[in-house]
């Protein structure tokens, strides 16, 4: 589960919230079925990232992961784990990630409240 990719709109509009990351009940949903396709143990969770790139300079970055690294900030979310590297933090702080069906498909959206601009599929955003 590389780059996430944005797809239509969401049927749920999450509140605006000072976590650091909400994950909508579909979201948690996919990720735990995600992990369990994946034959991954329970103590996996997602390690939620920024990487420079995409078309507005930075671009959103899942993975599975089962050990928190140095600096590191450590979530559970309604039975997710989620890992956050400290330069991720910054960008990070209050995203909502869901998980929405369109006609272009399926897959987790970002919805930032730090991003001055994002480009059309949503993948990438700007500070």
């Amino acid at each position: 589960m590389e780059h996430a990719e944005a797809h239509e709109h969401s049927q749920s509009t999450p509140e605006v919230s000072d976590q650091l990351v909400v994950l909508t009940p579909k979201a948690v949903e996919m990720v735990k079925d995600a992990i369990k396709r994946d034959g991954l143990g329970e103590d996996y969770g997602l390690r939620v990232g920024v990487v420079g790139g995409g078309c507005s300079g930075f671009q959103y970055s899942l993975n599975f992961d089962n050990v928190a690294k140095p600096g590191d900030e450590v979530i559970e979310r309604d039975g997710v784990r989620l890992f956050v590297d400290e330069m991720s933090v910054q960008y990070l702080k209050g995203i909502t990630i869901d998980y929405v069906t369109g006609l272009h498909g399926a897959g987790f959206k970002f919805l930032n409240p730090n991003a001055a601009r994002t480009c059309g599929c949503g993948s990438s955003f700007a500070v």
